[in-house]
């Protein structure tokens, strides 16, 4: 993927993929050479073709876009190019607490109660942050995440945490077509009130962060079963056993905070995340040792010093590609946020011999209807470029933010009045 153009974004490499979204490291190039790495999510193909979905997708997005907050992962751009929908977002150097939980358990080391506490205690800020969100009328939001679980967890290797895809998984809920496995492990973090199908409020993600919390503490999973129906049946109906029936120097406080937080009754659990984030908080106050970021910092990155070498030749390589290296069609931004730019293949060049890379010419049809005194201008130029200096005009006309035709439009222009 490395140099791929994707509307103003450059695309270096594929991250993950599943059965919603690819997510791609990238690139934003603006003037004077402003750069940034960001990563941008694109929205699968096959749910374009679902309206009701990409409708309600949209809707979240935008509203999840209103969130600012150090704890929350940053949307800075929503769009579609041709017929991808997308999300670009804060690039976090760090990784998922599910990754970072499997990491501790392959090398043997306890994940400590501390920080786990901690990290949590991070999320609950983020959390109560967005749940008093309101317009800019004063109206409250009603911002419910939904899907808070390890892998929308992110501890970066600075220490910070950050929670992902705030507003994204209402949209999800509405899927017609979702993986078996992907659903079985999203169960597993639900509310009681969210299987039952109930209306759902900011308890309902508090109750969802004591699920994993309690999987951190304790090292167990807190709800299972062979099939859908059998985690279901769990949250609901089944059993909590205290943390320390699996590990038994689990602090005493800590317990009860987890089991306070776990209230099948959400009239009895923790009303907001405050609440919880207040007793975390003069919990590890009181405790032998308060964890910094700093500590979180160096713990992450001892569990991750094998991979850290990796991602840093990744991240070089990020910022040595050019738009130079890509060799495919360029389809810019269209609607949701930007507008559409017409790229075509001449018909003459399409017809001809092939060429090399360096000689083969590509027409650029470009639109110059333009408003002058009010009115229209129903030209039309066609010119023939190689590919070399189609690139060089894609490249300027990133770095100054305009499109192909006002980039030409306004060459032309000087060159008529200096001529």
């Amino acid at each position: 993927m490395r140099g791929t153009r994707f509307g103003k974004y450059t695309l270096l490499n594929r991250i993950a993929v599943g059965g919603m979204a690819e997510i791609f490291l990238a690139r934003q190039a603006g003037v004077e050479g402003f750069e940034k790495i960001i990563c941008l999510k694109r929205i699968r193909p096959h749910l374009t073709s679902q309206p009701s979905f990409v409708q309600m997708f949209l809707n979240e997005a935008k509203l999840a876009a209103q969130l600012n907050h150090p704890n929350i992962v940053q949307i800075y751009d929503l769009g579609r190019v041709g017929e991808s929908y997308f999300i670009a977002m804060e690039y976090i150097s760090g990784r998922d607490m599910s990754r970072i939980i499997a990491k501790a358990e392959k090398k043997s080391i306890p994940f400590p109660v501390v920080y786990a506490l901690k990290i949590a205690s991070s999320v609950l800020e983020g959390l109560y942050y967005a749940h008093n969100r309101t317009d800019a009328y004063g109206s409250p939001l009603n911002i419910v995440h939904r899907d808070v679980t390890p892998e929308n967890i992110v501890v970066s290797f600075s220490g910070n945490v950050k929670i992902l895809d705030f507003g994204i998984a209402k949209a999800t809920s509405q899927l017609e077509q979702t993986r078996a496995g992907e659903i079985k492990g999203k169960l597993s973090y639900m509310s009681p009130e969210q299987c039952l199908g109930q209306q759902l409020d900011h308890r309902s993600d508090v109750f969802s962060l004591g699920v994993v919390l309690y999987e951190w503490v304790s090292g167990y999973k807190l709800f299972t079963g062979e099939n859908e129906m059998a985690i279901l049946k769990a949250i609901v109906d089944g059993k909590i056993y205290p943390p320390s029936y699996f590990k038994e120097d689990v602090p005493e406080v800590a317990e009860r905070i987890l089991l306070k937080a776990l209230e099948k009754d959400r009239e009895k659990r923790y009303q907001t995340a405050w609440d919880m984030q207040l007793d975390i908080d003069t919990f590890l106050g009181s405790y032998e040792f308060t964890p910094s970021n700093i500590h979180l910092s160096n713990f992450i990155k001892q569990l991750f010093e094998d991979e850290l070498e990796a991602e840093r030749v990744q991240l070089m390589r990020a910022a040595q590609a050019r738009i130079e290296d890509y060799e495919g069609p360029v389809v810019e931004a269209d609607d949701v946020g930007a507008r559409a730019i017409e790229d075509e293949e001449d018909d003459t060049a399409s017809s001809a011999p092939s060429r090399s890379s360096s000689s083969r010419h590509r027409s650029k049809r470009l639109k110059t209807q333009t408003s002058r005194s009010g009115s229209h201008l129903d030209a039309e130029l066609t010119v023939a470029l190689t590919h070399g200096e189609l690139n060089q005009l894609q490249q300027i006309a990133g770095q100054r933010d305009s499109g192909l035709s006002e980039l030409v439009r306004e060459m032309l222009q000087h060159f008529l009045r200096y001529r």
